[in-house]
């Protein structure tokens, strides 16, 4: 018997990881990962945004890049990671130019429609997991039909305007915002005063949490709330796996 390991901050599990391509309406390739589990179709599909780049937000920011490494082996929910325009990381630069969220909508709708027709397999369904700027994105760009909702990590509000709360609350898909206790941007009391013209949003106050979600509590406390939300019958995940499992 194999025994089993503490999951850890940089621990990754077995799954089919694939690098793909996205490609935009307006011309440009965005590069990106797909993470699906190893030998099952996928019960969900996270199609993550991330945050600023021109603070440092890229596809492996930390809770991203940690969602991607465990929940297509804990939850069989597959997650689509990808850096939108001008953004770099290790997977490479996405081409174009960082355009404040404005061009980007064609980096959300390009995310969107690559998980709406990927056929092996069906990428089932799909939800928008927005951090930060992500959220901003979302919120913005992402009221799409073939998305089941959207979950917002860390919500600063900082481009969305009422019509884009409205225009969500009309399109009914729901949308749960999980806002720090301390952030630096948002707090819960007034995020619940902000999202107000969003009908169906749920906001979720997260005690002793800041912008970043440093720290494994916090990660596992995100990545939770998440599968409860996409894939409710998983129920909590496990702190430890068979080391089987685990690929790094």
């Amino acid at each position: 018997m194999s025994g089993t390991e503490q999951i850890r901050s940089n621990t990754v599990l077995a799954a089919r990881r694939e690098d793909i391509e996205l490609h935009t309406a307006d011309g440009l390739t965005l590069v990106g990962e797909l993470a699906l589990p190893l030998d099952r179709d996928p019960v969900a599909t996270l199609v993550t945004l991330h945050p600023l780049p021109t603070e440092g937000g890229f596809m492996d920011s930390h809770v991203l890049k940690k969602a991607a490494h465990r929940l297509p082996a804990l939850a069989d929910v597959a997650v689509l990671r990808f850096n939108t325009r001008g953004t770099s990381s290790p997977r490479g630069t996405s081409e174009g130019d960082f355009d404040g969220g404005e061009a980007e909508r064609f980096d959300v709708a390009a995310a969107i429609e690559f998980a709406e027709f990927h056929e092996s397999p069906m990428l089932a369904h799909r939800w928008l997991l927005g951090w930060s700027f992500g959220t901003d994105l979302a919120l913005m760009h992402g009221a799409d039909p073939s998305v089941e909702g959207a979950i917002l990590l860390s919500p600063p509000l900082r481009h969305v305007q009422r019509e884009h709360l409205e225009r969500w609350a009309e399109f009914g898909a729901p949308v749960t915002a999980l806002v720090p206790e301390h952030d630096d941007f948002l707090q819960p009391s007034e995020a619940v005063e902000r999202f107000a013209p969003l009908r169906q949003a749920r906001v979720v106050g997260v005690e002793g949490c800041k912008h970043l979600w440093v720290g494994e509590k916090m990660v596992r406390r995100a990545l939770n709330e998440i599968v409860a939300i996409v894939a409710p019958e998983v129920g909590e995940l496990p702190s430890e796996v068979d080391a089987a499992l685990v690929v790094g």
